[in-house]
């Protein structure tokens, strides 16, 4: 990082070194050498250049991590430090945490990966041992279950476009969460990691036969069936 105050950079690199091992814990995968670049542009517009987009491209966004599908030694995570400086101390760490998830599962992603699959699982990795519940860490789903709105299939992978409306992409995030959620929970946290990588090989409806011997149709059934668990008799937030 250039240009920043040594406090900050200080507190991104410990944020990086705890996300580190958090992430190896729950993703012990020899092809990942558990180890993380993170780089600080200076200004959400550098960030933008950097990545070559637009100067308004991630306005917003904390973070985002660089490098192909499939491969992984180059992967870098870019911080937008404006927007990782509006954050609290929880949202920092699970940033840096789930930006770290994607570098570690990054040789089993490729293109035939759904977006709700790998970044729910970022999430789940950055989330786990907090304590995090449902209506907790998904607001937005919540309100949305609650006023009988809630979503009718899993999140596509336009649904996660950062210039889409952010309450939109917030319940893409929460509700990618609350499925790879559900696969620990009624398969195993070993078939989850199975599941991604089958998935990465072959997609996931194959990975949802093969895998959890199900289907896409009656896993999303199962899915919005817990959502209405979990939001049913929440309290509004």
């Amino acid at each position: 990082g250039t240009g920043h105050p040594r406090a900050l950079l200080g507190e991104v690199a410990a944020a990086a070194d705890r996300a580190v091992p958090a992430v190896a814990a729950a993703w012990p995968d020899g092809a990942w050498r558990g180890r993380v670049v993170v780089l600080v542009p200076g200004s959400s517009g550098a960030m933008a250049a950097l990545l070559g987009e637009g100067p308004a491209a991630y306005r917003g966004v904390a973070a985002v991590t660089t490098g192909r599908t499939g491969g992984g030694a180059a992967d870098r995570v870019v911080l937008n430090p404006e927007a990782y400086r509006e954050l609290g101390d929880f949202g920092r760490t699970f940033v840096l945490a789930h930006e770290t998830a994607h570098v570690a599962t990054r040789t089993a992603t490729t293109a035939a990966t759904p977006l709700w699959l790998s970044e729910g699982l970022a999430d789940r990795i950055a989330y786990r041992g907090t304590g995090r519940t449902a209506a907790e860490g998904a607001p937005e789903l919540g309100r949305a279950v609650r006023a009988g709105d809630g979503p009718a299939a899993l999140p596509a992978d336009a649904d996660f476009s950062f210039g889409a409306d952010p309450a939109a992409v917030a319940r893409a995030y929460e509700g990618a969460w609350l499925a790879c959620e559900l696969i620990a929970d009624r398969w195993g946290e070993e078939r989850l990691a199975d599941f991604y990588r089958a998935a990465g090989r072959s997609g996931a409806r194959r990975a949802f036969r093969d895998v959890l011997a199900t289907t896409p149709e009656e896993f999303t059934r199962a899915w919005r069936d817990r959502l209405r668990q979990e939001f049913s008799s929440a309290p509004s937030r």
